[in-house]
């Protein structure tokens, strides 16, 4: 699937190269926060030494920022998933014809992962959908 890119998140892209020395292989917002994702092996030096890159870039964004290894294939999607939304924990996924079923503890962990106006979970839709090809989420 094509990922693409607004001008924002080419800057974004550009100024996390700047500073970290690792070209991301992906860039997005999740609950108000940018998610990078680089290679597994390039995780460590993209979050710098006592955390200085991440901090370095939160103070340039302004924002929270979390640095995560790219999945290698469907496997990896719960590990993925599960950083994704930490610290919201769930209980299990599913994935069945294309669609992902998220088992979720209880109604706080429910309520976290729709978000008001269901923001959240159409943000995690979009993101697995360029990442694993779900078609559909469900919270459960």
């Amino acid at each position: 699937m094509i990922k693409t890119f607004d001008m924002r998140f080419i800057r974004y892209i550009n100024m996390f190269e700047r500073v970290t020395r690792v070209s991301p292989k992906h860039c997005f917002e999740y609950n108000n926060m940018l998610v990078f994702i680089v290679p597994a092996k390039f995780v460590m030096m993209a979050i710098g030494r006592n955390n200085s890159n991440l901090e370095q870039l939160s103070n340039i964004f302004s924002k929270r920022i979390r640095i995560l290894a790219e999945p290698r294939s469907a496997d990896d999607m719960q590990e993925f998933i599960l950083r994704l939304i930490s610290p919201v924990k769930f209980d299990k996924l599913e994935l069945k014809d294309g669609e992902l079923t998220i088992t979720s503890g209880g109604m706080e962990s429910k309520a976290m992962l729709i978000g008001r106006n269901k923001a959240r979970l159409d943000e995690l839709k979009d993101i697995l959908k360029q990442n694993f090809d779900v078609k559909d989420v469900r919270i459960a």
